[in-house]
């Protein structure tokens, strides 16, 4: 069994994580109502990396242990496996034919580790019986060859889909977003946004926010960002409105406070609400870095957003009357520029929030409304690079790195190792829990884990 050792403790055996200390130191909206088993879209049912209603979902597992069935992928996609019923969606790039000699490089100012485009693509979207682990259907969205090959550790599928059961939305930034017929794959309607610059054309990767009938995508690159929200069924402008804003990869959270729906959008100029029936902005905060990957979370009419780039930032924000340009004002509860997220996003559970360093194996345990240490912060030795978002379920968080490792902390007042899981394949897209099992998405394979 793993043991929490603080630091200058006996070291736990290397086959454990070692989790050294390291000194002391609203209402979110979904799709809709979502039935308890589903995870139906980036970040979960209320978009804060929670499956409140998970039964008993596993926290040991291996390439021999508690896997249900393991499905070879198509192509390559750091997407969130979405659950609905009976069915789980992924999105998809497919490289095909002849391959160019020599590859075309994206040119964008400032590349750096990128990878070259040397073929085209199809962009697809495929169902797997959640039972069985067999393909229902498979549908290429577009085929393509793309302008940018996005960062060597990206992928051309990195916006997670979501669904309210019966519609399908696919994302593929650049190359479309996509209304689906869930049940059968067919291509209900489609919309061609423009062409996205991205910073270092480190490629695309905002997921769709849905809500009831609008779908909301967040559309900043460097050169025209925006906003927009679509007709769920038609995919038809609801609204679009300009943003002053260079590339940011967040995604849009849908929050209802105090009777009014709003979409919280986090970036490097301002994070902002708007809301949700015409697109005017309610507020306005400044204070984040360049290159915003993290995603806000919302619970009990707080809002929640870090970065770490060119600067750290973790701000605390309160909704109650919160309006116009709130950056200097007690709307900003708690700040701090200690170990804040870079790509993972925070998880906020049970009044606790959890974020990771950057992209490290350190993690922070606060206080969400306080922002005061509650436990920590830890240095979790087995995990290095890390993708993913930390999910939680059942008195448990989940932490995912892109080599294989998953370390399940119990959840409590100081939290406690339980378990260190290892998969033979790579892992940046986060994990999903849906009742008793949960969808580990690699880049090789889609991992349904499950008591047996």
């Amino acid at each position: 069994m793993p043991r929490l050792d603080r630091k200058g403790g006996r070291r736990p055996p290397a086959t454990f994580a070692h989790i050294a200390m390291m000194g002391a130191g609203a209402l979110c909206i979904s799709p809709g109502p979502a039935p308890a088993g589903d995870w139906p879209a980036w970040r979960g049912p209320t978009g804060d990396g929670v499956a409140a209603a998970a039964s008993k979902p596993p926290t040991r597992w291996s390439e021999t242990e508690n896997i249900r069935w393991k499905l070879p992928l198509p192509g390559l996609g750091h997407s969130t496996p979405i659950v609905s019923g009976d069915r789980v969606f992924l999105t998809a790039a497919i490289p095909f034919g002849e391959r160019t000699d020599p590859p075309v490089w994206d040119g964008a100012p400032g590349s750096h580790d990128n990878l070259p485009v040397a073929q085209r693509h199809r962009f697809v979207a495929l169902c797997a019986s959640r039972s069985s682990g067999e393909i229902l259907w498979q549908t290429t969205c577009r085929e393509a060859f793309p302008h940018e090959g996005g960062h060597v550790s990206g992928s051309l599928a990195s916006a997670s889909p979501a669904t309210d059961g019966k519609y399908l939305i696919a994302h593929f930034g650049s190359y479309g977003t996509y209304g689906i017929d869930a049940a059968t794959g067919e291509i209900l309607w489609r919309r061609q946004l423009g062409k996205m610059a991205t910073k270092h054309a480190h490629g695309e990767g905002s997921s769709p926010a849905l809500y009831r009938d609008t779908v909301v995508v967040n559309w900043d690159h460097e050169e025209r960002s925006a906003l927009f929200a679509l007709a769920k069924a038609t995919g038809g402008d609801r609204w679009k409105v300009e943003r002053d804003e260079a590339t940011s990869w967040s995604t849009p959270l849908v929050v209802e406070h105090r009777g009014t729906v709003q979409v919280i959008v986090s970036a490097s100029n301002r994070a902002r609400g708007y809301d949700l029936a015409d697109g005017e902005v309610i507020w306005e905060c400044g204070g984040m870095s360049r290159n915003v990957v993290a995603s806000p979370v919302s619970a009990g009419g707080m809002v929640y957003l870090g970065c770490s780039y060119d600067r750290r930032a973790m701000i605390a924000i309160d909704l109650d009357g919160a309006a116009g340009d709130i950056t200097a004002t007690d709307k900003v509860v708690w700040s701090t520029n200690k170990r804040t997220p870079y790509v993972p996003s925070p998880l906020l559970y049970r009044g606790t929030l959890y974020y990771l360093s950057h992209y490290q194996g350190i993690l922070s345990v606060t206080h969400a409304r306080s922002g005061e240490a509650k436990a920590g912060p830890f240095r979790i030795d087995a995990l290095r690079d890390i993708y993913a978002s930390p999910v939680a379920a059942a008195g448990h968080v989940y932490i995912t790195s892109r080599e294989g490792w998953t370390v399940v902390l119990a959840h409590r007042d100081e939290p406690a190792p339980v378990a260190v899981n290892r998969l033979d394949d790579r892992f940046s897209a986060s994990a999903a829990i849906a009742g008793d099992s949960i969808f580990l998405r690699g880049e090789k394979y889609l991992y349904h884990i499950a008591e047996k």
